[in-house]
């Protein structure tokens, strides 16, 4: 009963001090973030609020003994902890992580029980000021909004694994945030263009054109009408800067997804 008031205490002085939650759920006996829980912290992410997490605990339901019980909740919160770290979500240094196995006051439905309760806050806008160059970039939706006919649109922090037209998940926000503009804009027609870095002009590859279809297969997935797109890949043939690239920065600008407005 004493950790349950403490827990109470708690999550009564969050709301005091202005922060907020996000709860996260897990399978029955399992750490791995499911696919329903990837999406809802990409959600959160898609947001673009200017978020800092400050606490990650962890709960598990009543089956199992208390020493598993702490012990998976504890692997469910580095579970939430490393994928927030790849997705570049600002986590305190001295961010309080806690595993409550079942030591607290159980919901009757079991599923709720299996979660990690994300602590956040919007950063101070003296906190944000530290960041002023990534502050100051315009939102995707913004530059859809604005653009012509013609004009390109970088999709930015997208990523794919080395060699390959799988997306990272750090990527999948700006995915959805994509699917997000298409959705508010049913007029939009758009061209999803794919290009790569450090071959030779006159080398062919297929990655361009995969990376683009990855993308384009995202949108078909959720719902998007096939008609407004199409995806082509360039390869090489359109650098920002000359090939060879002369450092890192340039490969990563040359390898890149963008989208060309055929119609807004």
């Amino acid at each position: 009963m004493k950790t349950k008031i403490i827990i109470y205490f708690l999550f009564f002085s969050l709301t005091v001090l202005g922060q907020e939650k996000l709860n996260v759920y897990f399978d029955f006996d399992k750490y791995e973030l499911n696919e329903i829980a990837v999406k809802k912290i990409n959600s959160w992410i898609a947001q673009g609020k200017n978020y800092q997490v400050t606490k990650l605990y962890g709960f598990c339901d009543w089956k199992g003994t208390n020493s598993y019980n702490d012990t998976l909740a504890l692997k469910r919160v580095t579970e939430v902890y490393n994928f927030l770290k790849e997705s570049e979500i600002d986590v305190k240094k001295d961010i309080e992580i806690r595993g409550f196995g079942e030591d607290f006051e159980q919901s009757k439905i079991q599923a709720e029980n299996r979660r990690v309760t994300i602590i956040f806050q919007e950063k101070s806008e003296s906190s944000a000021i530290e960041k002023e160059t990534e502050a100051a970039k315009i939102p995707f939706k913004v530059k859809i909004k604005t653009a012509k006919k013609g004009d390109l649109i970088k999709l930015e922090s997208i990523y794919f694994f080395n060699n390959s037209a799988k997306v990272v998940p750090k990527s999948e926000p700006i995915l959805y945030e994509l699917l997000c503009v298409m959705n508010d804009y049913p007029k939009l027609i758009i061209e999803i263009q794919g290009h790569i870095c450090c071959k030779r002009p006159d080398q062919y590859d297929i990655i361009s054109t995969a990376r683009a279809r990855t993308v384009y297969n995202y949108l078909i997935r959720n719902k998007v009408k096939r008609e407004r797109m199409t995806f082509k890949g360039y390869g090489v043939s359109r650098p920002i800067h000359p090939i060879p690239e002369k450092n890192s920065q340039e490969e990563d600008d040359n390898r890149r997804v963008e989208i060309l407005i055929i119609e807004n």
